[in-house]
């Protein structure tokens, strides 16, 4: 069994033909997809979805790029978002990204301090997506747990690899999108071989970021494989045992899904 822990079911192409989208993923061996909210608008589509396919969860939260078109927004809506469906499982996707500053970094500071908030008073998982940022990211995190327990994901991990264990120092765990297979990112490669397996995730982020040897077309969560297989190649772990752990890994973080 293996689980799509971010992608986007809600865009384009996938929107528009997704009973084969997910049908090639179950076929794959992926029974489980969490499809992750970006901004406000979208959501009505997520909870759409998640509520008419089992295999379907979802998370509600605003993107640092979206963050200057929410400005106010408040931990206790986003709670009120969340509570719309028990299929919703996670706060986010949240967090900085200075690399594209698409929003002033003051606002993406807010932003993410209010989904924070709220992952600690639902006790729901916070997925992060940080990037250039990684300083930043750190500091608000390593404040936020020390105030009460947090349950973190760091989606689509391509930092460092001090960045990597200083984030698992404070107990977060660690997404691979199909970026590690690329053959640029060999310094990425090299900390998902010293990442434990008992703290790694795996993702798509579809339609984004196809892995080798699927790059440049529009990715999908069946393609998680490739992935998976390039892990399991470069940690010298089988392949079923480490689809086995990323699952199992997912389940000790969002829980047992029905």
């Amino acid at each position: 069994m293996i689980i799509d822990s971010h992608c986007h079911l809600t865009y384009d192409p996938m929107i528009s033909s997704l009973d084969e989208t997910i049908g090639r993923a179950n076929k794959d061996g992926v029974k489980y997809l969490l499809t992750i909210c970006t901004e406000d608008k979208g959501y009505i589509k997520i909870l759409d979805i998640v509520n008419n396919y089992k295999c379907v969860y979802g998370t509600y939260g605003i993107h640092p790029h979206e963050a200057k078109n929410y400005k106010d927004i408040s931990s206790e809506y986003i709670i009120s978002q969340v509570k719309k469906s028990s299929k919703i499982i996670g706060v986010g996707e949240t967090g900085l990204d200075f690399f594209y500053n698409h929003s002033d970094k003051k606002d993406q500071i807010k932003s993410f301090l209010e989904h924070i908030d709220a992952s600690h008073k639902t006790n729901l998982p916070l997925i992060v997506h940080t990037r250039s940022a990684e300083m930043e990211t750190l500091k608000i995190l390593k404040e936020a747990t020390r105030k009460k327990n947090l349950k973190i994901l760091i989606h689509c991990f391509t930092g460092s690899k001090k960045f990597a264990f200083d984030l698992l120092d404070i107990g977060a765990y660690i997404s691979a999108s199909g970026v590690v297979t690329f053959k640029k990112s060999q310094d990425l490669a090299e900390a998902f071989k010293e990442i434990p397996t008992n703290r790694i995730l795996v993702e798509t982020d579809s339609p984004y970021l196809a892995p080798v040897p699927l790059r440049g077309k529009p990715n999908e969560p069946s393609f998680i494989i490739h992935t998976l297989k390039f892990l399991s190649d470069l940690k010298n772990i089988p392949f079923d045992k480490l689809a086995k752990s990323t699952t199992q890994n997912f389940f000790d973080l969002f829980g047992k899904l029905n």
